[in-house]
């Protein structure tokens, strides 16, 4: 009896994904936001019975008493978020709310699966970060000047980089994190923002050409020092951002199929360069043949998802943790394992969907600066989603980056929101004030 449960839960879950997903699309079928209300209100339900359910099984398979108290907390946040964004920001957009709010919670449930300490850990960062996101739309509504300051951005992007470079403590062949205050802090992460508002800022300071020169010069010195730290999925992201927002802001497809290539130039470079990406490319040709050394991490991700199959193991029926930094790195293939590859694009047209509505967002802007801002940040968010499923799933090498918003990170997740709220908070300013026109 109790084994039917469980797999009659997993296809409930199942369905929830599939119906909040295809909500997300068919959102845009209506045209005002009151008409859209309903939808959202259906997508907060649907998220709420995953959560629900799946924190059930969670305490029934581990019988935590933790676990309930972990649940209450965790689904009073996500609802105080969504709730208080549409008090405090009635004109934000409600799609990306949920979206991150979903996400979110996929996050804490196969987390406290995986590993409840990581989880709480994961739980704490999200409060915090929740109460900043909630305040950055309000400071950004009446501090509307920010491309003055492109010059202090570019700054203080180059100097936290090259601060990592010259006093962090190489772990595993990569100068990622710096310790302040026993807090361990990836500068890479946070400086991914405020490289966006840097390179903003420096496309449309002027109409001169010399704008591009100076953005490819500080594009190519944050890009050098990522590279010098051994960064390199970080180092791929700049690049790739400065591509697209050099392409938007200037219109001339030569400047994208030239980035596109001088990306292809460096994948080749730090493939001769670096024996770590070697290894990489190796375990990505043939993980099978060598899984008792580098292709071990990528050929358990492979076999958990395989074996997850469309429907899943459920929860506590496969076996993630065989995948080293499963709780990381790898978190899709622990989601693909337990709750079905179906439930896993599920999740992945919820991810397509934010990254779209930052596109949509960016297209409704007349003001060239908060445009490219929402392009930059809708580029590092689905780059960033790109690489690692694509490593995960072997389409790529893989290239060490963390899924936003689901992966256990602290760093990460806190980016994300921030990322989620500047967004929030750049079209609610200029739809409230209709000074630049949206």
């Amino acid at each position: 009896m109790e084994t039917i449960i469980y797999v009659f839960s997993n296809y409930i879950l199942m369905v929830l994904m599939v119906v909040y997903a295809f909500q997300c699309f068919y959102v845009f079928r209506y045209s005002s936001e009151k008409e859209r209300d309903g939808i959202y209100l259906f997508q907060v339900v649907a998220m709420s019975l995953i959560y629900l359910i799946s924190f059930g099984i969670i305490w029934i398979k581990t019988g935590d008493v933790n676990i309930p108290g972990f649940y209450g907390l965790s689904q009073m946040i996500l609802w105080a978020l969504i709730l208080l964004y549409r008090k405090l920001y009635p004109e934000a957009n409600k799609l990306l709310v949920n979206n991150m709010c979903m996400l979110m919670s996929i996050g804490f449930i196969i987390l406290a699966r995986l590993n409840y300490n990581k989880a709480r850990k994961q739980l704490m960062v999200v409060l915090f970060s929740a109460l900043l996101a909630l305040i950055i739309p309000f400071v950004l509504k009446r501090f509307k000047r920010l491309r003055r300051f492109y010059k202090l951005f570019a700054i203080a992007g180059m100097a936290s980089l090259t601060f990592v470079l010259v006093f962090s403590r190489a772990i595993n062949g990569s100068k990622l994190n710096i310790r302040i205050g026993g807090v361990s802090l990836q500068a890479s992460e946070f400086v991914k923002i405020i490289f966006v508002f840097s390179i903003a800022g420096i496309l449309t300071c002027s109409k001169s050409e010399k704008r591009l020169m100076m953005a490819a010069v500080v594009s190519a010195i944050h890009v050098l020092l990522l590279v010098a730290s051994k960064d390199l999925g970080s180092a791929i992201i700049f690049f790739m951002v400065f591509t697209v927002m050099v392409f938007v802001a200037t219109g001339r497809y030569r400047y994208l199929f030239g980035g596109l290539a001088g990306a292809a130039l460096g994948s080749v470079a730090g493939y001769i360069m670096f024996s770590h990406v070697r290894i990489r490319v190796l375990a990505w040709q043939d993980p099978l043949g060598n899984i008792e050394d580098y292709g071990y991490q990528i050929a358990q991700s492979l076999f958990a998802i395989g074996t997850g199959g469309f429907k899943g193991m459920g929860l506590f029926g496969g076996t993630p943790g065989r995948i080293p930094v499963v709780e990381s790195d790898f978190i899709f293939a622990a989601i693909s394992e337990e709750f079905g590859v179906i439930f896993s694009i599920g999740m992945i047209l919820v991810c397509i969907s934010c990254f779209i509505m930052f596109m949509n967002i960016a297209m409704r802007f007349n003001d060239l600066f908060y445009k490219l801002v929402a392009v930059g940040f809708a580029v590092t968010y689905g780059f960033q989603v790109f690489l690692t499923i694509g490593g995960v799933t072997k389409f790529i090498p893989l290239t060490g980056v963390t899924l936003p918003l689901v992966s256990y990170g602290s760093n990460s997740i806190m980016v994300s929101l921030i990322m989620f709220s500047v967004i929030q908070g750049l079209y609610v300013s200029v739809r409230s004030s209709n000074t630049d026109g949206v």
